[in-house]
Parts: C-alpha cells; structure tokens; sequence
C-alpha cells in the first residue's frame, strides 16, 4: 500500500514539474509565480544537481526536498484553475530538458570552486 503511495506521489511530482515549465511560460501566470515556476522547473529538468548525488545524504536530500518545497511555493502563486489547465497539458507533453539550466549549474558550481581557489591561495603558510 504504501509503495503506491509513494509511487503516485512521484508521478503527480513529475507531471507538475512539467506543468510548472509549461506555467513559467504562459502570459496568464503573475510574474512572482513565473519565476518561482521557472526555476524550481529548471532545476529540477537540469541534469546537472546542485548538490551531486555522489555526496551521501545532501545529494538526495535536495531531491527531496528543495523540488517539493519549490513545487508547494508555486502551487501557492499560481491560481488554481490555471494550475488544473497546466497539469492537464502536462499529461499530454514529454519532459522537456533544460540545458540552460545544467550552464548554470554548472557556472555556480565553477563560481563556487573559484572563491575557494581564492580564499586557499590567499592564506599564508
């Protein structure tokens, strides 16, 4: 019982990904909506983790729970019946992907490596 549980919730997680992608694009969604949206979709569409998967326990844990949280902001930005709309069209759309997304991922993670690069370098032995 409780695996379909967590099996429809991983589902209904994935649809309003999408349909969180499809929101951050559609003219009728507030603009504070959109970006939230747009980047909890972005995210969680990246191939690319913030926190890699590789590092035990923060690896999974902003999977589980940086894209739900985001998700449940969304869902509280976007009016309802537009919500409904968008995870309709959802259901009908492959996952799309976010190599924008991944560049930025990337570029944090390439900044972050910088300022520790920095800070080592600047130490005095």
């Amino acid at each position: 019982m409780r695996l379909k549980k967590v099996s429809s919730w991983a589902r209904n997680l994935k649809r309003d990904v999408v349909a969180l992608w499809i929101a951050s694009r559609d003219r009728r969604t507030p603009l504070a909506a959109k970006l939230v949206a747009g980047a909890v979709a972005a995210y969680a569409l990246s191939p690319i983790d913030l926190i890699p998967d590789v590092i035990p326990v923060l690896g999974q844990l902003d999977d589980l729970l940086i894209v739900p949280l985001g998700i449940m902001l969304a869902l509280r930005l976007i009016p309802a019946p537009l919500m409904r709309e968008f995870r309709e069209a959802a259901l009908l759309r492959s996952r799309p992907r976010s190599p924008i997304a991944a560049a930025a991922v990337i570029g944090i993670w390439t900044l972050g490596a910088a300022v520790l690069a920095m800070i080592w370098l600047k130490q005095e032995p």
